[in-house]
């Protein structure tokens, strides 16, 4: 029986049936796939830190503590890209698994549960470390938004700090400029204070339903942003691109900040109602 077999493999082999691979191609095949394997693994690990990043850093989950309101701003700021890229990698790595001589040796449903506690475990270890914070200040210096995109423009919530403060509207001073926010309730607000707000953005106005007064280290991702956005117009002089007004108050607004030191005279001035 055994002969028969081995003819027939030998016969299809005599035929072109059957190539047969060097040792050295075999090696360098399984070396391949162990690197993409590891690489993948890596990137699965940061990507699922830098999620973790997001959510502890920036204003993300603090707009759940609208309730209702707060859900659609939750869902506007999530951070989808780094999500996607995370499951895309996690899919690769189960994939290449599937292709390695270790998915002969134990369960597959037993190796995936392993790999993805090695993905949490040193995803986790990793906000301990200044990893993230280095991603970020690249993400902000080479305007990379997909990595850390909190910097997007939003409608359904804002936050940051009060920049200019009237008795029905505020200037706020946010990662994507200054930004008119309407109220109707009485809030007990001061300049300098940081906020966030759920509402709806119409034109280029945020209409708030609900404001919430926190600290700035709730946030500490929103205030280096603000931070690294307005630090090179310390003097008081706002460019037009961090104007969040129709093009005629942008312009209003822009020549009287470099004639006028009174910020509050511009807004009053130039606002239109």
């Amino acid at each position: 029986m055994n002969e028969k077999i081995e003819n027939k493999i030998m016969d299809k082999i005599k035929n072109g049936q059957i190539k047969l691979k060097s040792k050295y191609i075999f090696c360098a095949e399984n070396l391949g796939l162990g690197t993409a394997f590891t690489l993948s693994i890596i990137l699965s690990i940061l990507f699922f830190n830098l999620i973790l990043f997001y959510l502890k850093e920036t204003d993300n989950l603090k707009y759940l503590s609208f309730g209702k309101l707060g859900v659609l701003a939750f869902l506007e700021t999530f951070p989808y890209i780094l999500v996607i890229f995370f499951i895309l990698l996690t899919i690769l790595s189960g994939y290449l698994i599937t292709k390695s001589d270790t998915s002969y040796r134990k369960p597959f449903g037993q190796i995936i549960i392993i790999m993805i506690s090695i993905i949490i475990f040193f995803g986790a270890i990793l906000t301990f470390t200044n990893l993230p914070n280095e991603i970020e200040n690249y993400s902000m210096n080479m305007n990379e938004k997909f990595l850390l995109p909190f910097d997007n423009n939003r409608e359904r919530g804002v936050s940051g700090i009060i920049y200019d403060l009237h008795d029905d509207y505020l200037i706020l001073k946010t990662p994507q400029g200054l930004r008119t926010v309407r109220f109707d309730n009485n809030y007990d607000l001061r300049e300098g204070q940081f906020i966030i707000s759920v509402g709806e953005t119409k034109q280029f106005d945020f209409f708030a339903k609900d404001i919430k007064i926190i600290k700035k280290e709730d946030v500490p991702a929103i205030g280096r942003a603000i931070n690294f956005r307005f630090s090179p117009f310390n003097d008081g002089s706002i460019p037009p691109e961090l104007l969040f007004f129709n093009e005629k108050e942008k312009e209003c607004i822009f020549k009287c900040m470099e004639t006028n030191n009174k910020k509050i005279n511009c807004f009053k001035e130039c606002k239109e109602f």
